[in-house]
């Protein structure tokens, strides 16, 4: 019997076809599983696959493995909050970078504890960081008063504190890369053998490692960061001090799109169209970054690369394999060579495949341009990052077998009370118009989408996160557990 085809991705003019997982397309082929948790759990859903999550940790592990590095990976929590997730590092044998009182608290009563948290959080009060010395977590200090603070309630409780100093502004291509973060390269040094360790103004600061956080994704500004970083270690080493790591952040470049062509087309037909101030592509004539000025494209794409020929294990291997002009050797063989621990902490490229959105649809309406605006139940800030707007296309999940080919152009919009919300800015193409109660599916979401910038406004509940264990068993609705239900032992 020919099997009924009730789901389909949508095809806008210049198409960006995302990579799925075959887990992914199970649930789109048993609709009444998908009904089933929606009238449960309410729209949208979030669903996260951990088998998925696994894979990627392995893929990292196996990548530092063949170097013979001593390495450690810390999942950033800030990219999704939900436990599951937290416990399934834990249970993959990674950490969790946190950054916040509560992601730390959570994370301890998940299961963490000395060996697997980091705190790098970018402010940080005195309960973090005492919550972060009694345990032993290791606290990554971005300035002065963060030196100050910690001495202070390290002295007033009676326990020192295991530090790691954030540092930036190295040099790259004979520029100064800047960041509001950490202390500068050229004075760190100096800093502390100074000021840090016995007999000094912070006697109670144990100074372990090194860290840095590079805005962008330039693999060689990492590669000549680390380098730097090598020769920093070396030094504070010949002035007695006992730094066993440096971590390089995250950043981590991560490939979401099938067909580099797509993406190139994209690209180069909304510069165009933003030229020719004919632009059918996004919403209202969004540029996306892109502008024209005095007749002339300004700007730039203001989104994440979504396709990326070099990614996550290869992404690192380019890092890793860069060679040191001075000393003639790769950063693996450096890192090596001096018994440095290399850490990571990939939040995105760590969720790669793990998520998607499910959202309901609740109407649909024509507006004064004649454009079809479909309604979903859920709102932009349940799908949303620092990005202009989310590049993937979505699919659809209809009732019934798609047979007539009606194609209808949307924009799938929001519950928001704002003419801004608008949940994809690019016009969608699909076979048919959807139906009210029929389904919009966002894959590949887990990573900063679902919850970076999620709000309570209008008192609107937040979506539910559902974790999906998968099986080799036929799929069923019991199989998905509430997040929110995770035991904080």
């Amino acid at each position: 019997m020919k099997e009924k085809k009730m789901y389909c991705k949508g095809k806008p003019k210049f198409q960006l076809t995302p990579k799925t997982s075959q887990w992914m397309h199970e649930l789109f082929n048993n609709q009444s599983v998908v009904k089933g948790l929606v009238e449960r759990y309410g729209s949208p859903i979030n669903i996260h696959h951990l088998p998925s999550f696994n894979h990627n940790c392995e893929i990292y592990k196996e990548v530092f493995e063949s170097y013979g590095l001593k390495y450690r990976i810390f999942y950033a929590r800030k990219a999704n909050k939900s436990r599951g997730l937290v416990k399934q590092a834990f249970a993959s044998g990674i950490g969790v970078d946190t950054a916040s009182f509560k992601e730390l608290e959570q994370s301890l009563l998940l299961g963490g504890n000395s060996e697997n948290l980091v705190l790098t959080a970018a402010i940080k009060t005195e309960p973090q960081i005492e919550l972060a010395i009694r345990n032993g977590v290791p606290i990554i200090l971005d300035n002065e008063d963060e030196c100050v603070l910690t001495q202070a309630v390290a002295k007033r409780i009676g326990h020192k504190a295991n530090v790691g100093f954030r540092i930036s502004g190295f040099e790259v291509d004979e520029e100064k890369l800047y960041s509001r973060f950490g202390f500068d390269v050229d004075d760190v040094i100096d800093f502390i053998s100074s000021y840090v360790g016995e007999n000094k103004t912070f006697d109670q600061l144990e100074v372990t490692g090194l860290h840095f956080h590079l805005d962008g994704y330039a693999s060689h500004q990492r590669s000549i960061s680390l380098i730097t970083s090598v020769n920093i270690v070396s030094k504070l080493k010949n002035r007695g001090y006992n730094i066993s790591f440096i971590d390089i952040g995250g950043g981590i470049l991560m490939n979401y799109l099938e067909d580099e062509k797509e993406w190139r087309a994209f690209n180069e037909n909304l510069k165009k169209a933003v030229v020719e101030e004919n632009n059918d592509i996004t919403f209202n004539d969004n540029g996306l970054g892109f502008r024209l000025e005095d007749g002339k494209l300004r700007g730039k794409l203001n989104t994440y690369p979504y396709f990326n020929k070099v990614n996550k294990e290869g992404f690192i291997r380019e890092v890793l394999d860069f060679v040191d002009d001075e000393s003639g050797l790769s950063v693996a063989s450096l890192l090596v060579n001096n018994g440095i621990e290399l850490r990571i902490e990939p939040g995105r490229s760590l969720l790669d495949q793990v998520g998607i959105t499910v959202a309901k649809v609740v109407h649909r309406k024509k507006d004064a341009k004649g454009q079809w605006l479909v309604g979903l139940e859920m709102n932009m800030s349940q799908m949303m990052s620092s990005s202009a707007d989310f590049l993937l296309d979505p699919y659809m999940l209809y009732d019934s077998e798609i047979k007539e080919n009606e194609q209808v152009d949307v924009f799938f919009t929001g519950a928001y009370c704002l003419e801004r919300d608008v949940l994809l800015k690019r016009k969608i193409t699909l076979p048919k118009l959807p139906a009210i109660g029929e389904y919009v599916a966002f894959v590949n979401t887990a990573g900063y989408m679902m919850h970076f910038f999620e709000t309570e406004a209008h008192l609107f509940d937040l979506s539910t996160n559902l974790m999906f264990t998968g099986s080799n068993e036929k799929l069923s609705f019991f199989q998905f557990i509430d997040d929110s239900k995770i035991v904080l032992e």
